[in-house]
């Protein structure tokens, strides 16, 4: 498992769960898991053809302004990288609570042809981790959806 988070909080946070306080200086990490500090498309170009067998994005930053919409990750130009790194058969997981990135999404994906793409669900499938942002967007009255993007062979 990797753990890919640009920004230093959200590190912190998941290895405030991980670590127990008190023990940050010798408590071990899982065997299975690695930290990414850093932007998730360099990883991407870094990892091996069809070495992911499943992938998350989970309520990612919307880049809601239309001049940052390069910046996401659901991009057009990062689908044929995305593609090369899942298996075939692989799954892509994303969720989004932003009506921007909702649409942004849902155009990207019907304008594309290395993944299948069903409508999305609005009900958290079994199986996906809650975040705190999906709490945050439901407490605020927004209404996550929740992608499951399978990786054609």
């Amino acid at each position: 498992m990797i753990a890919c988070e640009v920004f230093e909080n959200g590190i912190c946070s998941l290895l405030s769960r991980l670590v127990p306080e008190g023990r940050e200086a010798d408590a071990p990490l899982p065997g299975n898991l690695r930290l990414w500090a850093n932007d998730a498309r360099l990883l991407m170009r870094a990892l091996p053809a069809a070495s992911v067998e499943k992938l998350f994005l989970l309520f990612p930053d919307p880049w809601p302004k239309a001049r940052h919409a390069k910046r996401r990750f659901v991009h057009p130009l990062l689908l044929p990288e995305v593609a090369r790194v899942l298996e075939p058969g692989a799954t892509w997981r994303v969720a989004s609570d932003d009506p921007i990135y909702q649409d942004w999404v849902a155009k990207v994906m019907a304008g594309q042809v290395l993944f299948e793409a069903p409508a999305p669900v609005a009900e958290r499938p079994q199986g996906w981790p809650p975040t705190r942002y999906e709490a945050k967007a439901l407490r605020s009255g927004r209404t996550p959806l929740y992608w499951t993007f399978t990786r054609r062979g």
